[in-house]
Order: structure tokens, then C-alpha cells, then sequence
């Protein structure tokens, strides 16, 4: 019988959540999208949902990870600060070395 570990990470502040694979799915759709709006629909999430968890995150943060722009005659649009592109690569190299590390330790169990 085959066996597998299933494991989820979050950050934490005192605030709350900060960071989680939801989020930091809604900051990748951002990045490939370029907007709040098409990264909200893509993922299916709500607009507002959206804008909440970007919002949260901004403000749990000491650096904005995302910058946003109203909309007008050149258009609005979202895009990932540098901050944001580091804290994406460290919290999925944190992931993937937590899975790494669940699975070596699976295969220490006499199951």
C-alpha cells in the first residue's frame, strides 16, 4: 500500500494570516495578468474577495508586495513589487522543502 503525507503551510502575525497557497496564488495570477480583476476571475474568486486578501496582505507586510493603479483613459492594472516576487520564491522554496522533508520522512516509517 502506497502512502502519502498531505501538508499545508500559512504565515502567521499578530494580525493574522498573512500568507498562504491561496494568496500566493492570487499574487501569481496578478504577476500573469497584470490586473487585480482578471486574477480574481481567473482563480474564481470574487472581486472584492480579492482586493480583501491583497489588502490584508499589504497592510501585514513592511513592504506593499503588490502596487495597483485606478483605471482611467491608459487603463488600471496591478503588478508584482520586487518585494512580492521574493516573499512568492521564498514561501514556495519553504514548501517545497517541508514536502521534501515529509516525504523522506514517510519513507522512514515501517508501513
Amino acid at each position: 500500500m502506497n502512502y502519502a503525507i498531505k501538508s499545508r503551510i500559512w504565515i502567521e502575525s499578530e494580525q493574522g494570516m498573512f500568507l498562504g497557497e491561496g494568496r500566493v496564488k492570487l499574487l501569481k495570477a496578478i504577476a500573469q495578468t497584470g490586473s487585480l480583476r482578471k486574477a480574481a476571475s481567473a482563480l474564481q474568486m470574487s472581486y472584492k474577495k480579492a482586493w480583501n486578501l491583497l489588502d490584508s496582505m499589504n497592510k501585514t507586510t513592511k513592504e506593499p508586495l503588490v502596487i495597483t493603479t485606478t483605471g482611467g483613459k491608459g487603463g488600471g492594472g496591478a503588478h508584482l513589487t520586487p518585494y512580492g516576487e521574493k516573499v512568492i520564491i521564498s514561501f514556495d522554496r519553504i514548501n517545497q522543502k517541508c514536502w521534501e522533508f515529509l516525504d523522506k520522512e514517510l519513507q522512514n516509517l515501517s508501513l
